[in-house]
């Protein structure tokens, strides 16, 4: 029974042990920096540097804008109907970021200081990120649309590897700016790797195809801005408003969260092509079943993992990190259990259902709403009940928009496959 099921999920299993190896690589290596940033700087050194990660990172989605995640779908599609196109995806997707980069990074040179004051210097050492991120992005969307996931793996555990010998050196000597400008060394190293693995394109110039991708990320950078105000602007809000100490408070648990997320991620990325090729075939009936399947394993998951943090969390921060275990930090993480059981309840669909069927103007729309909500309630709630609103922001905008996402999705695609 065990052996028939696994030669039923034999490709699938693979991918997801490869795929997890891979983020394995890459994302352990800067949840390290940061674990190693936290225990190393001040508590207030230590805000300073999540606040300026969330500044590059949201120029970082500007100078992506779905171009990243658009192409891990249009690879996977010709890669079934258009060999010939395929070679054409990497050359003109770059064509693309590069051109977005460099307005980005233009605009931040010449007008950062005005409004970033005594930051600007930090924004100045992670600026190669805003066209690093996205590259490294591209190449990664490639893999998985080709389901190249051992490669992508060996690849990103070998600059892991190398990367922890020079991140605890220039944290130890420069502090703050050693740690900044290793998230610079991690992804350039990524990214030469990355591209010397994959020589299979063309130098063709196509502007249908730059249309095509242009369109459909398009609506995934339209998302990734309400996405912005959804997840990012907390942090901008508590570094605006002084509470600095707290938001490093914050962006721990919030990356305690990330990495239990992981697993699911992972997972939706190694079923994404498979499910592109059901959505291509119209086989929505199967892709229905699929739906309901994984949202009923990770119901299972977000109630066992929710409960073993509120039992763990106390005892973890208490041996790791000694310097943020206090009565603050505790009641902020309790607070925000219910924003990772619903992280967790809905992590497989996003990148696994509905970016390969090409419903992601679901969560464009979404979150647009749902994003500028949050900056409403962000500036209600912190201006009358202090950090602790950002909390409970999150936890009412976080809840409803993610279950209108399940709930709008499922009903196309039961429209989708009443009608064919």
């Amino acid at each position: 029974m065990l052996n028939k099921s696994y030669q039923n999920h034999k490709e699938t299993i693979h991918n997801f042990l490869w795929r997890f190896l891979q983020i394995a690589g890459k994302q352990g290596i800067t949840f390290f920096i940061f674990i190693l940033s936290a225990k190393m700087l001040s508590p207030y050194d230590f805000g300073i540097y999540n606040y300026v990660l969330a500044i590059i990172y949201i120029l970082v989605m500007f100078g992506d804008f779905g171009i990243s995640t658009a192409t891990s779908k249009f690879v996977a599609e010709y890669d079934i109907k258009n060999k010939e196109k395929l070679k054409s995806v990497l050359f003109n997707s770059v064509i693309i970021i590069s051109f977005l980069t460099a307005i980005i990074g233009t605009i931040v040179i010449l007008f950062g200081r005005i409004y970033l004051g005594d930051k600007y210097i930090y924004i100045l050492y992670l600026l190669p990120l805003i066209f690093l991120v996205p590259i490294t992005s591209l190449y990664d969307g490639i893999y998985r649309g080709l389901k190249r996931f051992k490669f992508a793996s060996i690849i990103s555990l070998i600059v892991g590897v190398i990367s922890l010998s020079f991140v605890y050196i220039l944290i130890e000597r420069f502090g703050l700016t050693g740690a900044l400008i290793s998230q610079n060394l991690l992804y350039f190293l990524l990214f030469l790797a990355l591209s010397l693995g994959y020589r299979d394109f063309s130098l063709k110039l196509d502007k249908e195809l730059m249309k095509d991708i242009g369109k459909y990320s398009f609506v995934i950078g339209i998302g990734s801005i309400g996405y912005i105000f959804y997840s990012r602007i907390d942090t901008l809000f508590l570094g605006h408003y002084g509470y600095i100490v707290e938001l490093g408070y914050l962006e721990i648990i919030n990356k305690l969260f990330s990495m239990l997320v992981i697993p699911l991620y992972i997972f939706s990325q190694v079923i994404a092509p498979n499910i592109t090729r059901h959505f291509a075939r119209n086989d929505f009936r199967n892709i229905l079943e699929k739906y309901k399947k994984y949202l009923r394993l990770s119901f299972i998951l977000a109630i066992t993992l929710t409960s073993l943090s509120y039992v763990l969390a106390p005892s973890l921060l208490g041996i790791f990190l000694n310097k943020y275990s206090n009565s603050i930090m505790l009641q902020m993480f309790n607070l925000m259990l219910p924003v990772l059981f619903i992280a967790l309840f809905n992590g497989i669909i996003p990148q696994g259902f509905i970016i390969p069927t090409g419903h992601y103007k679901i969560i464009t729309i979404l979150f647009l709403i749902f994003g500028l909500l949050k900056v409403i309630l962000n500036y209600i709630l912190i201006n009358s009940i202090g950090y602790i609103g950002i909390i409970y922001s999150s936890i009412i905008v976080v809840l409803f928009s993610n279950m209108l996402i399940l709930i709008v999705y499922y009903n196309k695609l039961k429209e989708s496959r009443n009608e064919s």
